[in-house]
C-alpha cells in the first residue's frame, strides 16, 4: 500500500451496523477507491454482540458481516480496493475466517485477510476498576459484566496494511483511526508526526458517518434541502499527502456536499473542539478551514496536533436484565384525556397489584414522548400512542408489563386498539481508562 506521494481515494461504506449496502457497492464500482471502510459498531452494538456470543452456537461478529463481504468482495477484489471494518465487533478473529470462507466460496483467489487482535480486555478490569460515569467502581454498578473493549488506534491496523492485507477486520477500533490507518500505511506518517496525524483525524471524523457528511442526516425540509435523498450518495475523502482532505461523493448520487453538511459533521459529538482525544493523536479542530470547490467538493485543512495520552479510553458492559416494552393506541375525540387514563391505570396496576419497583417510563406518543420532561400537551390530538417500558432482571415483572398494557383493550379506558408488546435483552455501558501500555495489540492472518 505504500505510495508517499499520489493521492489517497478512501470512501465510506458503511456509517453504522444496519446501514445501506447499495451505496457502498456503488462506491467500489465507480469511485475508483484505494480502501472503503465499514465502521459499524456502536458501544451497545459491542455490547450485544457480547452478549450474542455468549449464547449457545451465538457469534460475536456483525449479523450483515456475511452478506456484506458476499456483495463487496468481488467488487473489491476486481477493483483492487482494500476494505477495513470493524464488524469484527466481539470477535474479529471469528468474522475473519467467516470472510475468508466467503471469499473462498466465491473463488476469488488469495486474499490476505487480517484480523485485529487485542482490544478486548475484559481481563483487566477488576472489580475496584474505576469508572468515569458514573463515579464508582465496577463493583459498584452491581450487575455482571458481559464485557470490556479499549478503543484501539491507527497504529493497531497498519502492521496489516503494510503486511499486504486486501481485508482488515476489527474489533473496537476508534472510528477516525479506521481511516487514519490507510493514510498512515500509504504516506509512511510515522506515529509521532502530530499534525498529519490531526489532519488525517479530522478527514475520518469528517467520514464517519457516511450519509451524514453528504447531506443525509443534514436534511430538514424548509431549511436546509437535499436533493434525491433517497439516493444519497456516501462520502469519498481525497487525501493529500500532507493530510489536507476533499471531502466529495459520485456525481451520480443523490445529496449534497458543502460547507454546511461538512461543518455539521465536523461538530458531531466533539466535546472540545480545541482538544478532540483519540488514541492516535489530540486533534485541534479550532482552526479547521473549509474551502468550497464546487460540484460538491470541500477541501478541509488547517488542524493543530499534540502528543497522544497515555490512556485508552474503555466501554465496560454490564447485564441490563429484561426491557419490556408495550404501547396502545387511542384516537379521536378525547384520545389524549383516555391515554393518560391508561397511563395512570397502568401505574396503578404495576404498584398494587404486581409490586413492580424497577425503573419504568410512561410515555403518550403524539402529544409527548421525547419531549415529555417538559410538560406541555397538545390539548386537540386526535391519535395518541400509550407506550409503557420498563427495564428488570426479573424476567415476570417484565411479563407483567405486557399482561396489563394488553389488558387494556378489554378492562378500558375506552377506544384501546393495536396493542403491541415484546421483551428484549438490555445491555448497559459505562467508560473507563486503562494504561495504553497494558493492552497490547497483534495481527493474525487468515489466507483465503
Amino acid at each position: 500500500m505504500p505510495n508517499h506521494t499520489d493521492t489517497l481515494r478512501i470512501g465510506t461504506g458503511a456509517g453504522f451496523s444496519s446501514d445501506r449496502l447499495d451505496p457502498a457497492m456503488e462506491l467500489v464500482e465507480h469511485g475508483s477507491l484505494d480502501a472503503i471502510i465499514f465502521e459499524c459498531l456502536g458501544e451497545r452494538t459491542l455490547a450485544f454482540a457480547h452478549r450474542d456470543m455468549q449464547l449457545a452456537n451465538g457469534t460475536g461478529y456483525n449479523p450483515l458481516l456475511a452478506k456484506r463481504m458476499n456483495h463487496l468482495l468481488p467488487l473489491c477484489s476486481r477493483h483492487n480496493t482494500c476494505l477495513i471494518t470493524n464488524m469484527g465487533a466481539a470477535d474479529p478473529l471469528a468474522a475473519a475466517v467467516r470472510t475468508s470462507e466467503i471469499a473462498a466460496q466465491s473463488q476469488l483467489g488469495h486474499l490476505n485477510i487480517a484480523a485485529v487482535l487485542g482490544d478486548d480486555v475484559t481481563h483487566l478490569i477488576t472489580p475496584d476498576v474505576e469508572l468515569i460515569e458514573p463515579e464508582c467502581t465496577v463493583a459498584q454498578i452491581g450487575r455482571p459484566m458481559i464485557g470490556a473493549n479499549a478503543y484501539l488506534g491507527s497504529q493497531s491496523i497498519t502492521p496489516a496494511l503494510t503486511r499486504g492485507a486486501d481485508v482488515v477486520i476489527t474489533g473496537r477500533v476508534a472510528d477516525p483511526s479506521l481511516f487514519l490507518a490507510p493514510m498512515q500505511a500509504h504516506f509512511g506518517w510515522t506515529n509521532e508526526d502530530w499534525q498529519r496525524l490531526a489532519n488525517g483525524t479530522v478527514a475520518g471524523h469528517l467520514m464517519e458517518c457516511a450519509a451524514q457528511v453528504t447531506g443525509g442526516y443534514f436534511a430538514d425540509p424548509g431549511f436546509k434541502e437535499v436533493d434525491e435523498l433517497a439516493r444519497v450518495g456516501f462520502p469519498i475523502a481525497e487525501i493529500s499527502p500532507d493530510g489536507s482532505v476533499v471531502i466529495t461523493k459520485l456525481p451520480t448520487t443523490g445529496g449534497r456536499v458543502d460547507c454546511q453538511t461538512v461543518k455539521e459533521q465536523l461538530y458531531y459529538e466533539v466535546h472540545d473542539p480545541s482538544a478532540y482525544i483519540t488514541p492516535d493523536v489530540i486533534a485541534d479542530f479550532s482552526l479547521v478551514e473549509l474551502n468550497d470547490q464546487g460540484d460538491n467538493r470541500v477541501r478541509v485543512c488547517g488542524a493543530k496536533g499534540r502528543a497522544r495520552t497515555e490512556t485508552l479510553k474503555v466501554t465496560v458492559a454490564f447485564d441490563g436484565g429484561h426491557l419490556a416494552e408495550a404501547e396502545v393506541s387511542y384516537a379521536g375525540p378525547g384520545a389524549l384525556s383516555r391515554a393518560q387514563l391508561a397511563g395512570e391505570v397502568i401505574n396503578e396496576r404495576l404498584d398494587s397489584v404486581h409490586g413492580s419497583v424497577s425503573e419504568r417510563r410512561i410515555d403518550l406518543i403524539g402529544a409527548a414522548s421525547l419531549h415529555a420532561s417538559a410538560g406541555k400537551f397538545s390539548p386537540d390530538s386526535q391519535d395518541i400512542r400509550l407506550r409503557c417500558a420498563l427495564r428488570t432482571p426479573d424476567p415476570e415483572e417484565a411479563a407483567n408489563v405486557l399482561w396489563e398494557m394488553e389488558a387494556l383493550l378489554c378492562c378500558g379506558p375506552a377506544g384501546g386498539a393495536g396493542y403491541r408488546g415484546h421483551i428484549t435483552p438490555s445491555v448497559l455501558t459505562y467508560s473507563a481508562l486503562l494504561e495504553r501500555d497494558r493492552i497490547k495489540t497483534t495481527v493474525e492472518f487468515i489466507q483465503a
